[in-house]
Parts: structure tokens; sequence; C-alpha cells
């Protein structure tokens, strides 16, 4: 029952439940927005990270970048593979003094196995001269003996061998790559314009050779109020990311001198997302053995880009 003295609880009725719903709702609106503005970039932060400790890991892994030990040039005919002084492919020690040898002939290569040698194409014994495919048309057939890969790859028409070392010093002794803070304003939508007619752009390679790739157009983007461009290459079908390759005016100083890579997700609506917190150094970078192709004349950016991978000189 009641206290004496005080008249009992009256219980709000419906229509002044509603009109405190309604005072809430705005109250409400603007929390949820807030709660949605502030986590945005949290989450934008956290997915970069995920992103560049995924692109650590293959960097790391026992067939990325850091791996690659050796690059030969093969001549015409035989060319002997071993650790010998004199071997014409190289190995590093402590591979065997002669695992073999490489035939070129006719824009193909051969390799025969030496007699007692525990070397495997594909992960399968080999015994008898066997035919290899070069990177030129996708997967590369792999030679593997001991902590050592081999393959062909090809570039601008010549025939070499690439040898990567799973226990390489490089590999063992790397600390880890070194980046930009993230910060959203790098994360630019361009504008996509395409080319009316085909077109290949001259790419020069750290060879010196050049090749011509296919662009499908340019994306347009503006940094400080003014706009820039930048020529991408096509990787493959309209669903493929576009490849850039440019340098802007932190190359040399905090950037790779040479230049960087960024990838972004083919067009939508005529626009392309340029996230140059994603920008990353070639493997030139951590390699000497890399033949990365370097900026077209058109891609390098007269602005500092300060996003993306730092370098240190080596």
């Amino acid at each position: 029952m009641p206290a004496i003295g005080r008249p009992p609880a009256r219980k709000p009725g419906r229509a002044t439940l509603a009109r405190s719903v309604r005072r809430a709702i705005p109250l409400l609106v603007v929390l949820l927005q807030a709660v949605i503005l502030s986590a945005q970039p949290h989450d934008y932060r956290t997915s970069i990270g995920a992103w560049r400790a995924e692109h650590d890991r293959k960097l790391r892994a026992e067939d990325g970048w850091l791996a690659v030990v050796g690059l030969a040039w093969l001549e015409p005919g035989e060319n002997a593979a071993g650790s010998a002084a004199t071997a014409g492919v190289r190995l590093p020690a402590p591979a065997p003094p002669a695992v073999g040898r490489f035939r070129l002939e006719r824009g193909l290569v051969t390799f025969t196995p030496a007699p007692d040698t525990d070397i495997r194409l594909n992960g399968r014994p080999l015994g008898a001269p066997t035919p290899l495919r070069s990177d030129a048309g996708g997967a590369a057939d792999k030679l593997s003996i001991g902590s050592l890969t081999l393959y062909v790859i090809e570039r601008g028409g010549r025939l070499g061998i690439r040898i990567k070392d799973s226990n390489s010093e490089p590999r063992r002794q790397f600390a880890g790559e070194r980046w930009y803070p993230v910060q959203e304003a790098w994360r630019v939508t361009g504008r996509f314009v395409p080319h009316p007619t085909p077109k290949a752009v001259p790419i020069v390679n750290a060879l010196g050779q050049v090749e011509n790739q296919p662009s499908p157009g340019y994306v347009a983007f503006t940094i400080g109020g003014r706009e820039y461009r930048l020529d991408p290459i096509a990787q493959g079908g309209p669903d493929a990311p576009l490849f850039f390759i440019f340098k802007d005016r932190t190359a040399g100083a905090t950037t790779y001198p040479a230049g960087r890579f960024l990838y972004a997700d083919p067009p939508r609506d005529g626009r392309v997302e340029l996230d140059f917190n994603k920008a990353e150094n070639p493997p030139c970078a951590f390699t000497p053995f890399a033949t990365c192709p370097l900026p077209p004349k058109q891609n390098e950016l007269p602005v500092r880009i300060e996003a993306g991978e730092l370098y240190e000189h080596r």
C-alpha cells in the first residue's frame, strides 16, 4: 500500500511514453552516427594493417623475394649448373659442384640432371632430360635441390635461371618493412578515362630492356587541389587489378629511388580508388637479382606522396 501522506505514483501513459521516445530518437540517431564515423577510420586502419602484415608475410615466405639469391642468363647450348666456380649457372654452397646442365636451343630450355643427384621437378624426382616451362606463360616449372629452387624466366627475349634459397641470409636477417603512418586522406578516388583505341605503353626494366605493355586508359585524380594522372598496365581481363608503376618526389629521400608499385581494383562506374597507403616497394628494393619495371615518364608525379612503404638505403 502507498506510504502515508504521499500520493500513489502514477504510471506514465502511452502518450507520455510516445513523446519521450520521439524526443530520444534524434539523440539516438546522432549517437549512432558518431559511433559509425568513429569506427570507420579505425576499421580502415585495421584493414590496412592486415594488408601490410600479409604483404610482409609473402615477402618473407620461403619462395618470396627475400629468398632470391641469383640470376644467370643462359647462353645458347650447354650451361653447367652447380656450385663449381666454372658453372655458368652458379649455385650457392652447400649445393654440389655439379647438379646438371641447362640446354638452350631454339628458345627452348631443357634440363639434364647430373648422375646421383637428388633434384626434383615440381616436387617429383627427376632422372632424365626434361624441357622446362618458363614464367612467360604463367607458372614456371620448378627445380629443387635442398633449400634451393631454380626456374626459367623470360625477359625481353632472353632466358635465364632465377635461383631462390629458402635459407638465404637476407630472409633470415630481415627486420621487417617500414611504412608511413596510415592516413585515410591518401585513399583517393580518381576518374578513369579509357583510351578510345588500344594503347601500348613502353616500359623499361632494370636491365634496360623495353617491352610494350597494354594500358586500358588513365586515371585522373586530385591532390591538394591539383589534378594528376597515372597510366596503369592491364595484367589480365577486365576484372583483373590495374597495375601502376609510379614515382613521386619522395623517391630517393624516404622511398625507393626508382619508384613504387600500386595495385587497384578495375574501374567501377568510371571510378578507380587509388590507395597510396598500399604503395609498395618493387622487388629490386630487396634483391639485386630482380628485373623490375621502371615508371614511364608520364607516371613521374611532381608531388610528394607521403604514404605507403618507406625505404632504408642498404
